[in-house]
C-alpha cells in the first residue's frame, strides 16, 4: 500500500518536522500496511501559514473559476475510484462492493455539486438600498473521521473551496492513506499551491494544534461529542466559528399500517452497513406493541444475512471493537433479550463484531441512550404514538431518523414532532443536496448542498 512520508503543505509534499509516524493496520487481518508521518504542532502551523497565504488569491477567484477547478478535482477523484476503494478496504475493513460504490462513488458525486455551485451560487444580493456580500471566512481546520474517509473530506473541503476559503485538513489516524490520495486529486487537479493543505497526526496532538491555531478562522470537525464538545469550547474562547457534525442515536420508527417487512429490513440493513460505524445509523427501532413480536422475528432473519467477513466488514480497530462487545455485554445485563448476534468474537483474526439485535430494549438502559458505533440494532416496543414521540425524542441526540407508516402524509407528520436534523419518510433516498446535521447535542451547522456551502461564508452589508 502506497503512502507518503511526508505532509502535502503549499502545493508539494515536505517531509515532517518530527521523526515519529503512525501505523496504519488493515483491521481485516491486524496486519500493518504503512507508516505515516505523526504531525507536531510544528507541521500545523507550517500548514496553516501556507493557508493564510493562499487566501487573498484564492478568496478574489472569480466563482466560475474555482468552479472549473473544482470540477477538475471531480474528475480527478471519478479516474481513482478503483485505487479508493481499494485503499478503504485495506485501512478500513469496508467490503469492496461497499468501498466502492459508496466510500469512493458518493464523494465524486458530492463534489459535482458544489462545482456546480460554486458557479451559481449567489454571492450577493440586493435587499432594499443595500447590498449583502457573501465572502469567505478564511482558513479553515478541517478535522475529519476514520467511518468515511473520503466523504467527509469532500463534504468539508468541498465546499470551502467554492466559498473562497483555504483549508488545512487533519484526518483521522486510522485512515490516513485516503487522504493522501484525496491530496494526490488535488495536485493534479490544480488546484493552487497552498489553497488545500494536508497533515496526518493523532488528534490529541495535531488536530488539538489545528483546533487551537490563531491562523484559523473557522474549524469544522466530524466525530465524538466529548470531542466536538472539547473544540466548541476551544474555539468560543476565541469567538472563532465552528461546524460540528457529532453523534447519534437515531430513531426507526414504524408506525401502525406501515409495511412492516421493509420497515424492518431496510432497518437492518441500514444499521449493517459499514459495520454499524455510522453516526446516522438507526440504532433503536420502535414498534407498536401489537406489531412487536412480529418485528423481533423479521428482525431476527434479517440480520441472519449479515456474514461477518462477508457482507459485514470490520470495525475499525481493537478499541472500538472492545467498545460495542462492551455495549452489547451492558445491554444484556441490564435486561435486554439477545435476538441474534452476541458479545463473542465471530473470527479468530480481525476486529469483528457479530451484527447483533437486542429486543426487549427500554429507554433507560444504556443502549438506548449511548451511540453504540458497531452493528447493533435495539428493538424497543411503544404504547401509542404519544409514546413514540418520548421515546424518539428522549436521548441527547438528534441527528437523523426515520418513520414508516401506511402513507407519506403520515409519516410526515411524525417527523414534524422529532427533534431531529434529518427524517427519512418510507425509505427516502439519499439527497447530496439536503442539509444533513443534528439537533442538541449532535452538532452546529449543516453539511451538504447550498446549506453546507454557506457554513463557510460571512455577511457583509454594503448600505447607499
Amino acid at each position: 500500500m502506497k503512502a507518503h512520508d511526508g505532509m502535502y503543505i503549499g502545493g508539494g509534499w515536505r517531509p515532517a518536522v518530527g521523526t515519529d509516524t503512525i501505523a496504519v493496520v488493515n483491521p481485516a487481518d491486524e496486519q500493518v500496511i504503512a507508516h505515516v508521518p505523526a504531525g507536531t504542532a510544528e507541521d500545523v502551523d507550517a500548514a496553516v501559514r501556507a493557508a493564510r497565504e493562499a487566501f487573498p488569491a484564492w478568496a478574489a477567484t472569480p466563482p466560475a473559476e474555482r468552479a472549473a477547478l473544482l470540477g477538475a478535482l471531480r474528475d480527478e477523484l471519478g479516474r481513482r475510484t478503483e485505487e479508493i476503494a481499494e485503499t478503504v478496504t485495506a485501512e478500513l475493513g469496508a467490503p469492496p462492493a461497499l468501498a466502492l460504490a459508496v466510500h469512493a462513488s458518493l464523494p465524486v458525486v458530492v463534489a459535482g455539486t458544489y462545482a456546480d455551485l460554486a458557479g451559481s451560487y449567489a454571492f450577493e444580493e440586493k435587499l432594499g438600498t443595500s447590498t449583502v456580500l457573501m465572502e469567505p471566512v478564511g482558513v479553515v481546520g478541517a478535522i475529519t473521521p476514520w467511518n468515511y474517509p473520503l466523504h467527509q473530506i469532500v463534504a468539508k473541503v468541498a465546499p470551502a473551496l467554492a466559498a473562497g476559503c483555504t483549508v488545512v485538513l487533519k484526518p483521522a489516524e486510522d485512515t490516513p492513506l485516503t487522504a493522501q490520495l484525496f491530496a494526490e486529486a488535488v495536485h493534479a487537479a490544480g488546484i493552487p499551491a497552498g489553497v488545500v493543505n494536508l497533515v496526518t497526526g493523532l488528534g490529541p496532538v495535531a488536530g488539538q494544534a489545528l483546533a487551537e491555531h490563531d491562523g484559523v478562522d473557522l474549524v469544522s470537525f466530524t466525530g465524538s461529542t466529548a470531542v466536538g464538545s472539547r473544540i466548541g469550547a476551544v474555539a468560543g474562547a476565541a469567538v472563532k466559528r465552528v461546524a460540528l457534525e457529532l453523534g447519534g442515536k437515531s430513531a426507526n420508527v414504524v408506525l401502525p399500517g406501515a409495511d412492516l417487512a421493509r420497515a424492518v429490513n431496510v432497518g437492518i440493513a441500514n444499521v449493517m452497513s459499514n459495520s454499524g460505524q455510522t453516526c446516522s445509523a438507526w440504532t433503536r427501532m420502535l414498534v407498536h406493541r401489537d406489531h412487536y413480536d412480529e418485528a423481533v422475528a423479521l428482525a431476527e432473519a434479517a440480520v441472519a444475512k449479515y456474514v461477518p467477513g462477508e457482507r459485514v466488514g470490520p470495525l475499525v480497530n481493537a478499541g472500538q471493537r472492545e467498545r460495542v462487545r462492551g455495549y452489547i455485554e451492558k445491554g444484556l445485563a441490564e435486561g435486554a433479550r439477545l435476538v441474534a448476534g452476541g458479545p463473542d468474537a465471530p473470527l479468530e483474526t480481525g476486529y469483528y463484531v457479530r451484527p447483533t439485535v437486542l429486543a426487549d430494549v427500554t429507554p433507560d438502559m444504556t443502549v438506548a441512550q449511548e451511540e453504540i458505533f458497531g452493528p447493533v440494532v435495539c428493538l424497543m416496543r411503544y404504547e401509542d404514538e404519544e409514546d413514540a414521540v418520548a421515546i424518539a425524542n428522549g436521548t441527547v441526540y438528534g441527528l437523523a431518523g426515520a418513520v414508516w407508516a401506511a402513507d407519506d402524509a403520515e409519516a410526515v407528520a411524525f417527523a414534524r414532532r422529532m427533534d431531529t436534523g434529518q427524517v427519512d419518510i418510507n425509505g427516502g433516498r439519499f439527497n447530496p443536496l439536503a442539509p444533513f446535521g443534528g439537533y442538541k447535542r449532535s452538532g452546529v451547522g449543516r453539511e451538504l448542498g447550498p446549506h453546507g456551502l454557506a457554513e463557510y461564508l460571512q455577511t457583509k452589508s454594503l448600505q447607499f
